[in-house]
């Protein structure tokens, strides 16, 4: 048997191990479980960076034609990840703050942080500098629909809501009511 890596119609270069039949399959010796549990981790967030995806679902993996088809599948050689070993595997990366159940209560779909809610915190607030918003109340949609596409683009609202919290939290945003809703606000470093 051959590993070799392979590049998807997206332009995403999948690591060799995704060629190993073995990589599929959910592994009974917990050391080897915990070694392509890893591996798995790892290719999940960077494929979610590199399309930009924030929700996995566990019925991702029966699916044709949905946006993680190119890593929970290989054609090559037969295989995709079974639901089961897809929950698994999300229940590890929810246990590691790298993805959250959504909606909670339930353990079937996710959002995948393949930027931490802090790292977020960060580029919204380095977009608000640098679009001239500071002080300015905007609603979520002004943020996650810019006129001009951000790194904020169709960013999910729980996200973005843990994003601002965190802003909150150092006084550089505010959470306003508005007529259609909330807005926030977001302030100048204190010094």
């Amino acid at each position: 048997m051959s590993l070799s890596t392979h590049t998807t119609p997206s332009g995403f270069l999948l690591p060799s191990i995704h060629s190993a039949p073995p990589f599929f399959t959910e592994q009974p010796n917990p050391t080897t479980k915990a070694t392509a549990t890893e591996q798995w981790i790892r290719l999940i967030l960077t494929y979610a960076r590199h399309r930009r995806l924030f929700a996995l679902r566990v019925e991702d993996t029966e699916a044709s034609g949905n946006d993680w088809e190119e890593i929970l599948r290989n054609e090559r050689i037969n295989r995709k990840i079974l639901p089961d070993h897809l929950s698994d595997i999300i229940a590890v990366m929810v246990d590691r703050n790298l993805a959250t159940y959504e909606p909670p209560k339930q353990t079937r779909s996710a959002l995948i942080y393949w930027r931490l809610p802090e790292e977020w915190a960060e580029v919204l607030y380095d977009w608000v500098i640098s679009s001239g918003q500071l002080n300015t109340i905007l609603t979520f949609y002004d943020i996650t629909d810019p006129p001009v596409e951000s790194p904020l683009t169709d960013i999910p609202v729980p996200l973005l809501r843990k994003a601002i919290a965190i802003l909150g939290k150092t006084g550089r945003s505010q959470v306003i009511a508005i007529a259609d809703g909330e807005g926030v606000r977001f302030l100048a470093r204190s010094k």
